[in-house]
């Protein structure tokens, strides 16, 4: 774990799947969009009998955040019965929106927010392509698609 300001720190994929795996009231909040969800895919958190919770940093075509992101994930939070400690693992396609809603978070009081750094897919990578060079899906964790 890195650590860096405004945040609890940055995890890599595989950190952040370990300690959710380890950490009963850790969760993991998919920052990506709807249609990142449906068309790229998901995480699959069944094996740990989890799952994720689907917050929208930024909706598409909107150009800014989403101004209930931090009153939804609370929310569901709360549905959860997890308090402001709980570990919370953001996770978007690359790290820079999900590290955006872990300052977010933050700022809100949660006091475990961690960004997973190399994200759903990670950077691209010489051909251009994502998913190949780091991230969730390069790491083999479990994820599906519909």
């Amino acid at each position: 774990m890195q650590f860096d300001g405004g945040y609890a720190g940055n995890v890599t994929a595989q950190e952040a799947f370990d300690e959710l795996s380890a950490q009963e009231n850790a969760v993991l909040v998919d920052v990506r969009t709807q249609a990142e969800w449906a068309f790229v895919g998901l995480p699959d958190l069944r094996p740990i009998s989890k799952e994720p919770m689907l917050v929208e940093w930024q909706s598409f075509p909107s150009s800014g955040p989403n101004p209930d992101f931090a009153k939804s994930v609370s929310d569901l939070m709360v549905k959860k019965g997890l308090d402001q400690s709980a570990p919370i693992y953001f996770l978007c396609r690359s790290g820079a929106r999900s590290q955006a809603a872990a300052i977010a978070l933050t700022q809100a009081g949660y006091t475990h927010c961690f960004n997973i750094s190399d994200g759903f897919e990670g950077p691209l990578d010489q051909a251009g392509h994502r998913g190949v060079q780091s991230g969730w899906k390069a790491a083999g964790l479990p994820w599906s698609q519909s």
